[in-house]
């Protein structure tokens, strides 16, 4: 009801909108980037788009708020849209190509204040909401909280571009958490809604080609204004926002100074799909919620400050909605698309595209981020179009990319990067500025509600008098920058805080040995496979345990999982229904940073079971740490030889390529883990499991696990079938401090180590598989050697 009777306004107000142009035309139409789009038509009209000789190529029926919007059209010229009631047509009209530029750059040339909320328009026409934050919007937010910190609006202003479909354009709205940091360190921001959200106009869709040249034409348009320094911008954003900058940046818009990308995807299988099995917890959710914030702006859809702008009297956000009907049903797409499919995944992977990144980077991820699932750590190898790039890596929740190791560097390449200036002419305000911060993203306050007592790091690159000297001591870092135990480096357990840290000069680390241990008999991990074969076996069952280790507010608030000790329920297997290996105690620190696999033999009861691996630490003092997991569609199990390395195994996930589990043998079937940074300390073991999907991961869960039921599963080890676990151990790195509290390490749940028995399963000569058997290809070469093997980078 309430939705019907949001688009019933919206609908009265485009009535008024669209009666003055009436006499001309009774509807507009649009060329696109491969698109077209009309509005102003009847409701539900039938309507049909003609190319150049006449002939209709396709017929759809307009929205109820008179818009239509036609996908895929070839560009070209001679293009018109037919109302087929009346038989009216539109003018010719020319479908742009995705080429980054515009045939017209004139567009460039339009006006965009130096503070408040207005509409720019991109290349097609389309209005994008946006809303300019200068320096000091941020002291009406704060309010008393810094009565005497020298924010100033200076003009000309450096200037940073949020780009994102989260409704940061509201206006007179809270200035975005990050929007609000770069104010602190001097910056304008402007934040710009995505086409199809909020009050922005055009039909959502998650990264098209033409939404990454809207973000192509927001970086030239705000460049251009008189008030924006050195006339080029830099991008900063976390998630959503981060994730822009890729798709953004591959356009190479010519007054892109820099991006700081801030925990974000490497691709989008690897958070939607972890290792084929839908992630129906944070992945499905975060695609309802913008399927749901992509409506027509109304009382209970779309988002609430666009409808509260319309009741208002704004007309532009009101006409803006015609199109909002036109927006990609995100979970259709999702279900066809639960295999790989090349020419659908590729525009939307950003390790497929990044290398035509040509401007300065700094990015910041986690291995453990419980929403993009902290994969990032790709990129590095891939990113080879600039020279300019720095990445910070560490344990923690999803906004760790903003710990005060990284908030430091962050600034530093800011200043240097888009404002051009030393640090060391912010720094005061930086420093006094990171109590707010840590309050305001870690929620951590002082008993009462104070921000806490807490200071950023000691910072050399702030030290340097000039911005030369500076620059130079900042491009003399290296390029890869790893944080190990995040919430172990302050005497508050879970403060985000690294214990210590590591630099290298490129990723992967150069010198990683694959280090293997082979499933033994008493749930051992040894050095070599035993001589014999033999088996344990499970009952597989994806409700043995909760979906999540978490539950409650994901955020900063009370309880939440940003906070510094947040309230994890790690719960053990129950007997059965896992089965559990783990090494000797480890006789000197083991530092492991990379991916990794668990290569095994399984048997199912099942055509496909899906597989969920889980690394952990069980320290000398009986405490266990989480560390990482790995997940499989035993079906998708064949590997892509071309994509794949020893410690970075990829599955093709090519329809063809799938292939069911045969009831009677045992098969090799590959886990892919996830990226770590973790260091195992002398005296601790390395575990792995091996169970069902869900109860190891705070918003991951997976309630479409296959199968429905219950499943009987055997892993096989030993004789020919030498299963393992193998993972990239950087050799010569100790740690200088001691075991971190427990619990205390960031997005790292730490519980009371419990010994697990496996269940003895049967083996015999005739269910015994032979190294041929599991279309894996190459992937088990080499599984039969005990040495550690020197790691080849990716080709």
């Amino acid at each position: 009801m309430y939705r019907k009777m949001g688009s019933l306004v919206v609908a009265a107000v485009l009535a008024l909108v669209f009666a003055s142009s009436a006499a001309a035309a009774s509807f507009e139409a649009h060329g696109s980037v491969e698109q077209v789009y009309a509005t102003g038509l009847p409701a539900d009209a039938s309507t049909s788009l003609l190319d150049s000789s006449g002939r209709a190529i396709a017929t759809r029926n307009a929205n109820d708020l008179g818009g239509i919007l036609f996908r895929n059209v070839q560009a070209g010229d001679g293009y018109k849209v037919r109302l087929n009631t009346t038989n009216e047509t539109s003018g010719p009209l020319t479908v742009l190509t995705t080429q980054s530029a515009p045939p017209d750059t004139s567009l460039y040339s339009q006006t965009i204040p130096s503070d408040g909320y207005g509409y720019m328009t991109t290349r097609d026409g389309t209005k994008l909401a946006y809303s300019v934050h200068p320096p000091t919007d941020v002291l009406n937010q704060l309010g008393g909280n810094l009565p005497s910190l020298p924010i100033t609006n200076p003009v000309p202003a450096p200037t940073l571009v949020e780009y994102s479909g989260y409704g940061y354009a509201k206006p007179d709205g809270p200035v975005s958490g990050i929007a609000a940091l770069a104010n602190l360190m001097g910056f304008t921001v402007v934040d710009v809604n995505m086409r199809g959200t909020g009050c922005s106009g055009g039909a959502f869709d998650f990264f098209e080609p033409l939404q990454n040249l809207d973000g192509y034409d927001i970086v030239e348009t705000v460049a251009h204004q008189p008030w924006v320094a050195h006339n080029k911008v830099g991008m900063m954003g976390i998630s959503y926002g981060g994730i822009s900058q890729l798709f953004t940046a591959q356009t190479r818009p010519p007054s892109l100074s820099a991006i700081a990308p801030l925990s974000v995807i490497d691709q989008t299988q690897t958070t939607l799909y972890p290792g084929g099995i839908l992630n129906t917890g944070f992945a499905v959710n975060w695609a309802l919620e913008r399927q749901h914030e992509a409506q027509p702006a109304g009382p209970d859809s779309g988002q609430p400050w666009a409808y509260q702008q319309i009741q208002s009297g704004d007309t532009t956000c009101a006409a803006n909605q015609a199109l909002h009907p036109e927006a990609t049903d995100l979970m259709a797409k999702i279900r066809a698309n639960d295999h790989y499919v090349p020419e659908v995944a590729d525009p939307l992977s950003p390790t497929t595209f990044v290398d035509k990144i040509n401007v300065p980077v700094f990015m910041a991820c986690q291995w453990t981020d419980e929403q993009t699932g902290g994969h990032c750590p790709t990129l590095a190898e891939h990113m080879t179009g600039t020279d300019k790039k720095w990445f910070t890596y560490t344990n923690g929740t999803h906004v760790d990319s903003l710990s005060p190791e990284t908030y430091n560097r962050l600034y530093d390449f800011l200043e240097l990067y888009v404002a051009k200036e030393a640090p060391l002419t912010k720094t005061a305000l930086v420093q006094a500025s990171w109590p707010i911060a840590l309050q305001a993203i870690f929620g951590i306050s002082e008993p009462g509600g104070a921000p806490p007592l807490a200071t950023l790091p000691p910072d050399p690159i702030q030290l340097q008098p000039t911005y030369d000297l500076a620059k130079t001591a900042f491009d003399a870092q290296p390029e890869i920058r790893v944080l190990f135990d995040n919430g172990a480096g302050n005497s508050n357990a879970g403060w985000p805080y690294p214990g210590f840290e590591k630099s290298f000069s490129s990723f992967p680390i150069p010198g990683t040995e694959a280090r293997s241990w082979y499933l033994a008999p008493g749930g051992a991990l040894a050095d070599q496979s035993a001589a014999d074969p033999a088996a344990d076996g499970f009952t597989w069952d994806a409700h043995a345990r909760p979906p999540t280790d978490f539950t409650g507010d994901t955020a900063s608030g009370p309880g939440g999982l940003w906070t510094a000790i947040p309230n994890y329920q790690w719960m053990q297997d129950p007997a059965g229904t896992a089965v559990s290996y783990v090494t000797a105690p480890l006789s000197q620190d083991t530092a492991v940073i990379g991916a990794g696999r668990v290569d095994l033999w399984v048997r199912s009861s099942t055509p496909n079971v899906d597989l969920q691996a889980t690394i952990s630490e069980v320290r000398p003092d009986g405490k266990e740490t989480f560390v990482q997991n790995g997940w499989i569609k035993t079906k998708a199990r064949k590997l892509d030889d071309a994509k794949s390395t020893e410690l970075e195994p990829v599955p093709s996930f090519r329809q063809e390529d799938f292939q069911d589990m045969p009831s009677d043998q045992f098969v090799p079937v590959t886990i892919p883990l996830y990226y770590e940074g973790h260091m195992y300390r002398t005296g601790s073991r390395i575990r792995v499991r091996i169970s069902a999907p869900n109860g190891d991961q705070p918003i991951w869960a997976f309630s479409e696990a296959d199968p429905a039921g219950q499943a009987n599963v055997a892993i096989g080890y030993g004789g020919s079938m030498p299963s393992r676990l193998l993972l990239p151990v950087i050799p010569g790195v100790s740690a200088p401090t001691g075991l971190p509290p427990c619990p205390g390490l960031r997005g790292e749940p730490c519980r009371d180590y419990q010994p697990f028995d496996n269940q003895a399963a049967s083996v015999t000569p005739d269910t015994t598989a032979t190294p041929g058997n599991g279309t894996q290809g190459s992937s088990q070469s080499g599984v039969g050697s005990t040495k550690k093997k020197k790691c080849k980078k990716r080709k």
